[in-house]
């Protein structure tokens, strides 16, 4: 086994800090920038000191293995990319003000790439031509760059990110369900190596496009995602990807749809409190706009709307609410009091709730007045059902109906079988088995390998810093010589032989500094192991700690390397 360099700390460039930095959200955030892993450059931009870069390049590592191991092929494609690939698949646009834009001197249109499937198309469409060209895999781990508008809980969320993104290419469905499949498994085995408690859920597509979509998520505290999770079947998807069969009842008995006045009623609380009905009783009808378009979204009264599901359903498209100038000249939309009967210039959707023969209690489309017994499908017809609502805890479970658990997680993996989408905009053909052109399909698979990091620290950080699993940790050991002569002596014996050993080794040398700021800082920084030379050191005894148990053991020093090199 090759000596792997001792690392000591009197010489390493990274500085740990007692308190949390001000604008710390996250517990990440904090531990990771108090222990010398990372330091903030611009808002969302991190810079990755020798500690965290070693962490990351661990990550990488195990991601890389696990690629190459189901025959992907590694490839650096540019992160300054032209216009016209993008402008062809519609995401010069589509991407809005999230895409980093810039310009030449020549005034030749750019971007920083958020993500590259158009290249990747593009590459494929310059080296294959053939069937026996395919089935093939391409992967690359690369900065990407989102200009996100609130950048926020440190590297979990910045504009600057390190991802792995690859690309399988079929010549037809089957194939493409293979690849997809070689990447569900991989990627399963990447977060369990990892360390990473994680769950497979489903997904919306969204802009990407495509069909199947599958997130991978790590539930924290800070996850800025929200996933159920059935407790009695295998049941788990992202709330947004949550929906339910559309259920028609009979609504023949309902009585004929009726005007009631109802002065100063403009919000389902108030209109329920006025007519001493239950809000579930009330259809709610949320103003949307759709690339400009006003769009109702029907609901019933005591949900709310989920706009990221609004806005997975229109996407591309971009989609915002109404405001009081959009009411200007429109007297068929009255503020307050829309319902769906009568509405002819405006599409209407309704989430499956509001199912055909179902009544309700709703605006009559006139200040001051609602309308009751409106049955959909009678007196008004959705343009769609769509499910938009906000999930809730204990909402049955669409498979076996058994109350849903809510979660928060961080994503740190999505996968999607992208079908044709990219190849029909670039017109990605290769010449088939008979000879005439076949249009390739395609998937998409993407792992935050810095987000990763973050999600890491989140999941097992403990109240005294840092806790890393032995396969990502900056080194196996962390060597503190508590403070004199003799004592670092020992220290940095002990790390020679282990490094002889092929232990990775952080030493603390560092002279002046107290044993308690260095024991301070073992647990700081987190690595899995933490062997002190103390105040036995003259005896040749030393103590070992175990970082995520606590347990501590004294053994002499041929001991302690004999256990941390078994």
């Amino acid at each position: 086994m090759a000596n792997a360099p001792v690392q000591r700390m009197s010489q390493l460039m990274a500085k740990t800090l007692r308190d949390d930095p001000a604008d710390a959200e996250v517990l990440s955030h904090k531990l990771l920038v108090r222990a010398g892993y990372v330091r903030r450059t611009a808002a969302g931009i991190w810079s990755w000191l020798p500690l965290g870069k070693k962490v990351l390049a661990n990550v990488e590592r195990v991601v890389r293995e696990e690629m190459d191991a189901i025959g992907a092929q590694e490839v650096l494609l540019p992160a300054i990319l032209p216009r016209e690939p993008y402008e062809a698949t519609g995401r010069w646009e589509e991407y809005g003000p999230e895409l980093f834009r810039l310009q030449d001197r020549k005034g030749g249109d750019y971007l920083l790439g958020p993500t590259h499937e158009e290249i990747f198309t593009l590459l494929v469409k310059d080296q294959a031509s053939s069937y026996k060209d395919l089935p093939v895999i391409l992967y690359q781990i690369q900065s990407k760059y989102r200009d996100e508008a609130r950048p926020r809980a440190g590297i979990l969320r910045g504009r600057e990110f390190l991802m792995k993104d690859s690309y399988s290419f079929d010549l037809d469905d089957e194939g493409l369900n293979g690849s997809y499949a070689l990447h569900r498994q991989a990627y399963q085995r990447i977060f369990e190596r990892l360390g990473l408690d994680h769950r497979i859920c489903a997904a919306t597509a969204g802009a990407m496009g495509g069909s199947r979509s599958e997130e991978f998520l790590a539930p924290a505290e800070a996850g800025e995602d929200t996933f159920a999770d059935c407790p009695n079947c295998d049941f788990a998807a992202n709330t947004e990807a949550v929906s339910y069969e559309l259920k028609p009842v009979d609504g023949s008995a309902v009585p004929a749809a009726e005007e009631i006045p109802t002065p100063d009623t403009p919000t389902i609380e108030t209109l329920a409190a006025s007519l001493g009905v239950p809000a579930s009783a009330t259809l709610k009808n949320l103003l949307v706009k759709v690339d400009g378009e006003i769009v109702a979204v029907g609901v019933p009264g005591d949900r709310e709307v989920d706009l990221g599901k609004v806005e997975a359903h229109f996407a591309p498209a971009a989609v915002e609410l109404v405001t009081a100038e959009d009411f200007v000249g429109r007297p068929d939309l009255v503020r307050g009091y829309v319902g769906p009967q009568g509405l002819e210039k405006v599409r209407y959707i309704a989430d499956p709730r509001v199912a055909p023969g179902t009544a309700w209690i709703t605006g009559a489309n006139k200040d001051g007045t609602h309308a009751k017994n409106v049955v959909a499908g009678r007196d008004f017809e959705p343009d769609a059902y769509v499910d938009v609502v906000v999930v809730e805890e204990g909402d049955p479970c669409p498979v076996c109906g058994t109350g849903l658990r809510l979660d928060r997680a961080i994503e740190i993996g999505h996968i999607f079988q992208l079908g044709r989408k990219y190849a029909d905009a670039l017109k990605l053909d290769v010449l088939g088995q008979q000879g005439k052109p076949v249009r390739v399909t395609m998937g998409s698979y993407g792992i935050g390998v810095s987000r990763a990091v973050a999600a890491l620290a989140e999941q097992t950080a403990d109240d005294k810093g840092l806790c890393w699993p032995k396969e990502v940790a900056p080194a196996d050991v962390h060597v503190v010589a508590a403070g004199k002569a003799l004592q670092t002596e020992l220290a940095l014996d002990v790390s020679a032989r282990l490094s002889a050993a092929g232990v990775r080794v952080l030493v603390d040398d560092r002279a002046g500094v107290s044993p308690g700021v260095k024991f301070t800082d073992s647990e700081l920084i987190g690595v899995p192991q933490i062997l002190v030379a103390g105040r036995r050191s003259a005896e040749g005894v030393v103590e070992l700690k175990d970082r995520r148990t606590g347990e501590r053991e004294e053994l002499t020093v041929d001991e302690a390397i004999a256990r941390l090199t078994a």
